[in-house]
This record gives C-alpha cells, sequence and structure tokens, in this order.
C-alpha cells in the first residue's frame, strides 16, 4: 500500500489490561498498512514494553515508544507508582486523576512529530479513560479515535452507567440501563462500590464522567471484539455512540489461533513480557498427564485476588470435587500480593496432598495462560471475566465459569451467561459469602457433559470457530470470503485516509 508514511500516536491507559491490547492493535495496524506508530506512555512502562517487544523475534521496526514524564509523588501516589498492578484500591482514583497530567506532555510530543515530520499524525488512537484526547487531537489538526480494550456489551454497558447512573433513580436493588433492553436488568451486587455510591459530584464520577464524555465525541470506536460474537452489545454500542464502531478483535496472538494443539512457550512471554519460571513447563507437563477436558484452570487475573475466606472454601470445594485442577494462586485481599504466599490461607497440607494425589498443581503468581487454554486437557476456566481473560478462553472454545471482582467484569459475565451461553457465574465480588458446597455444586455442573457442562461447552466452540473465521485473509483461501475483522480494520484505514482529505481541503 502507498501510505508508509503515515504516522499513528497511541495513548494507552496505564495498566497491564490496557497496554497490552494497545501493544497488540499496534502490530495490527503495523501488519496490515506498514505505518509507523509511536506509543506513547510513562517511563516505567516504556521500559516493560521495550522488554516485551525486544522478546518477540519478529520485525517491529515501524513501532516507536515515547516516554510521558509522570512523577507519581506529585499525585500522593507512593513513588514509581505507574501502573494500576499492587495499587491499594483507596489510592485507585488517585491514579486515575494523575492520568491526566500526561495531557501536556502528549500535546508537546505530537506538536514535535509535526515540526519534524511537517504534518499533524494521521490520528491519535487513545484509552478511552482519556477523552481529553479527543480536543487535543482536533486542537493540533488532526482525530482522536477511542480505543476499548473491553468488549462491546461491557463497554456499553459501563459507559452508559456512567454516563446516566441509572441505580440512582432505581425503586429495587433490579434497574434498567439506558440502551439495554427492558428484560436484561442488572442488579446493584453488579456494579462496584464506587459506581453503586456515585451521585454525579463525588471524585469518581467527577473523573469519570468528563472523559467518558470526551471520548463519545471522537471520529470513531475501535473495539476488541469479533463483529459475529456480540450482535447485542455492539447494536447498544453503536445506537448509544452514535458513531462507527470498527471490530479489530481478537487482539490474541495469532500463532494462538491456528489449530495447532499445544503452543509455544514464547507466546506468552512475548504477550506480556513476564519471564518463564520452572513453572511453565511443569504445567504443560502436568496438564499432559491429564485426561481431554477434565482440568479446571482458576485464575483471577493480573492483579485481582480474593478474601482469604473465599479462598478457603474455594480449595474445599475444589478438593471434596475430585476434579484435577490448576490454580495461578496469590495472596488474598489486604495483603501483600506480590509477597509470600503463606501456608494458612489455605487448608492443613492442602498443597502437599493436591500434589501427591496428582489433583491439583498450585503455580504462584503467574502461569502462561494462553498455552493452558489451548491445552486438550483444560475443561473449565473459573475467571474474573477480565475481557482479555475472555477472548483467550473463548478462543479457545473453552467455557467460563464467572467470579467477576472489579471494572466492567460483572457485565461481561452477564454477557457470557445470557447471550452466549458459556458460562455459569459461581459468585460475585470479594465480599460475597461463598460455601465450599456451592463451589463443588457448580464443578459438577459443569463438568457434566450430559447436561449444562456439555451446552455450554458446544457454544464456546462456535464462538471459536466464529472468532477464527473473522482473522481470514483471503490470501490463502481462494473464493473464500475475508474475515470480519480484517474488513473492519480495512474499513478504519479507508475511513482515516478519506478524513485525512477533507482536513486538508479545510486547511
Amino acid at each position: 500500500m502507498g501510505f508508509e508514511k503515515e504516522h499513528i500516536v497511541m495513548l494507552p491507559f496505564m495498566a497491564q489490561g490496557h497496554i497490552i491490547p494497545f501493544l497488540s492493535l499496534a502490530k495490527q495496524i503495523q501488519q496490515s498498512t506498514n505505518f509507523s506508530i509511536t506509543i506513547a506512555t510513562t517511563p516505567l512502562n516504556i521500559k516493560s514494553l521495550q522488554s516485551t517487544i525486544s522478546s518477540a523475534s519478529s520485525n517491529h521496526n515501524n513501532i516507536h515508544l515515547a516516554e510521558l514524564p509522570f512523577c507519581s509523588s506529585d499525585h500522593d501516589l507512593p513513588p514509581n507508582t505507574e501502573t494500576t498492578e499492587n495499587l491499594p484500591l483507596s489510592k485507585m482514583i488517585n491514579f486515575l486523576v494523575a492520568s491526566l497530567s500526561l495531557e501536556p506532555p502528549a500535546r508537546r510530543l505530537i506538536t514535535d512529530i509535526i515540526k519534524r515530520e511537517g504534518r499533524p499524525p494521521l490520528c491519535l488512537i487513545s484509552d478511552v479513560f482519556f477523552g481529553w484526547a479527543t480536543d487535543l487531537a482536533n486542537s493540533l489538526g488532526t482525530v482522536n479515535v477511542s480505543f476499548t480494550t473491553g468488549g462491546a456489551y461491557g463497554t456499553a454497558a459501563y459507559t452508559s452507567i456512567w454516563l446516566n447512573l441509572p441505580h440512582r433513580s432505581a425503586s429495587s436493588e433490579y434497574f434498567t440501563v439506558p440502551g439495554f433492553p427492558e428484560h436484561g436488568r442488572f442488579h446493584i451486587s453488579q456494579l462496584n462500590p464506587f459506581v453503586r455510591a456515585a451521585d454525579g459530584t463525588e471524585s469518581w464520577s467527577k473523573f469519570f464522567q468528563p472523559q467518558i464524555s470526551g471520548s463519545t465525541k471522537s471520529f470513531g470506536w475501535l473495539c476488541n471484539t469479533v463483529e459475529e460474537i456480540e450482535p447485542l452489545g455492539l447494536d447498544i454500542l453503536r445506537d448509544n455512540l452514535k458513531l462507527p464502531v470498527w471490530c479489530i478483535g481478537p487482539l490474541v496472538p495469532n500463532d494462538a489461533l491456528k489449530n495447532s494443539s499445544a503452543l509455544d512457550l514464547k507466546v506468552s512471554r512475548q504477550r506480556t513480557g513476564k519471564e518463564m519460571g520452572f513453572s511453565a513447563e511443569k504445567c504443560l507437563e502436568w496438564l499432559d498427564s491429564q485426561g481431554s477436558n477434565s482440568v479446571i484452570y482458576i485464575s483471577f487475573g493480573s492483579q485481582n485476588t480474593i478474601s482469604a475466606t473465599q479462598m478457603m472454601e474455594l480449595a474445599v470445594g475444589l478438593e471434596e470435587s475430585g476434579k484435577p485442577f490448576v490454580w495461578v494462586i496469590r495472596p488474598p485481599v489486604g495483603f501483600d500480593l506480590k509477597g509470600e504466599f503463606k501456608a494458612e490461607w489455605l487448608p492443613n497440607g492442602f498443597e502437599e496432598r493436591m500434589s501427591k494425589r496428582k489433583q491439583g498443581l498450585l503455580v504462584h503468581n503467574w502461569a502462561p495462560q494462553l498455552e493452558i487454554l489451548s491445552h486438550k486437557s483444560t475443561g473449565f476456566f473459573v475467571s474474573h471475566c477480565g475481557w482479555n481473560s475472555v477472548m483467550e478462553s473463548l478462543s479457545q472454545g473453552v467455557p467460563i465459569v464467572g467470579w467477576p471482582l472489579a471494572g466492567e467484569q460483572a457485565y461481561n459475565s452477564k454477557m457470557l451467561v445470557e447471550e452466549m451461553g458459556v458460562s455459569v457465574e459461581l459468585t460475585r465480588g470479594v465480599q460475597s459469602n461463598i460455601g465450599w458446597k456451592e463451589v463443588k455444586e457448580v464443578i459438577d455442573l459443569v463438568m457434566d457433559e450430559s447436561g449444562n457442562g456439555g451446552e455450554m461447552r458446544k457454544n464456546a466452540g462456535e464462538i471459536k470457530k466464529k472468532i477464527r473465521g473473522s482473522i481470514r485473509d483471503n490470501d490463502g483461501d481462494q473464493g473464500k470470503e475475508k474475515g470480519s475483522s480484517v474488513k473492519s480494520m480495512e474499513d478504519f484505514v479507508a475511513a482515516l485516509l478519506s478524513k485525512k482529505q477533507d482536513l486538508a481541503k479545510i486547511n
């Protein structure tokens, strides 16, 4: 294509679950266009991106990194806090507000690019939390595109809930969300405590309302999903935004979307920049020794954990079920997530018993998730329903047991149960009282191939096909149509180039 000289600047929010999809999107745009891309973020995030990019062997010459100065201690945050990882919940709002300080350095960066290249970048792609980027782009002669790292349904729900606070006027614990069907009501327990308490005047509303509002005025939205898998969510999102929404998902490494039986361990390392412990190889060897679809995989994402009592009940329920499991485990709520794991948080002798019986494998801190999900032995995923995990699971046809904990996870969970039929919700939040008997009941239910479990697996298999079909490029497939996500990327680029011509006429 003849537009190699175009330049895109990306502004991700500073959290692992946002930065990784931004990098995947950068690679995807670069592969299909050869544009030059600059990802601009804070110094420590640049460092971890550098290690991620350099551990990937392929050629990413056109992806550049630019530092935006940021000093966390200016914002009443612990020193060197540049991501939400390990941040106590009480400081989360400080961190969100602190992200607004990236506007001036972002403006300087783009002004420098304009001086150097003689014209503005083709567009900015900013996080939905960075609504300020819309005015910034407009004032510098380009456009901003908002990128939601979540799915369509979850994004539609959290944007509509923040902008309208519908639960404030609800007469019961159930309420309707503007844009969503009357019958698909939400429950107050699906809102995290900050949204629940929001009334438009406190600091959370004061951050989210203007930022989301700014994003709704951008040129269009990119969404990490696939057109065919979220029809309702996309209808609602497009209807609420009245803007183009391009589905460019799944932002899962291509190697994980091919029909190979086991992935190379490099894939997870490249995706997250994490170093492999001995546990990665051990994990896969352990899975090799189990029957197909027999193992329950449990992980609550890179920065969530459950309470000590919930952890105890989950452990007893797993043991009583007798089913094999791999559990990525971290200290419970209230303790340092990166600290040492104490045996007293689990039933007496639990880890030794599980290991001896070959029933369970406990992985401390980090596991190669995509490799585990793509393994034939993995039957179900007990998940916090963060969107990156959901997409990884569904791209491998693995159904989900939901335990949403934060953010828009409860909305994702609701959609997985009600719209996709690939999940059952075990509980929600860290405050819930969950007993081991419920854990065992849910495990028995989903592992029963003749009942609900079989139905969920069948539905997950259908979605896996749709996800894989979306990235089909008709180069090698004569007579087959291009996949929807490939087309969507082409439409996105065409819309940007046409907008650029319009702006050139005005100027």
